[in-house]
């Protein structure tokens, strides 16, 4: 899964663990600018969906 760094906007990828549960939460470095996403999935077991976004870390 691919999200854009909450900083400079880069694409980044993630991988998603699949025993993880549905809604899962993790800090990870961009790979372009080395700032500190909050990365947030959610996995909707019903449509089949996976949302992955990131914030800024506070």
């Amino acid at each position: 899964m691919t999200y854009r760094c909450a900083y400079c906007g880069e694409e980044n990828e993630t991988l998603v663990d699949p025993t993880g549960g549905v809604r899962q939460t993790y800090t990870e470095d961009c790979v372009v600018c080395c700032r500190a996403n909050v990365v947030r999935i959610v996995v909707d077991l019903e449509h089949g969906h996976v949302t992955v976004e990131a914030a800024q870390e506070s």
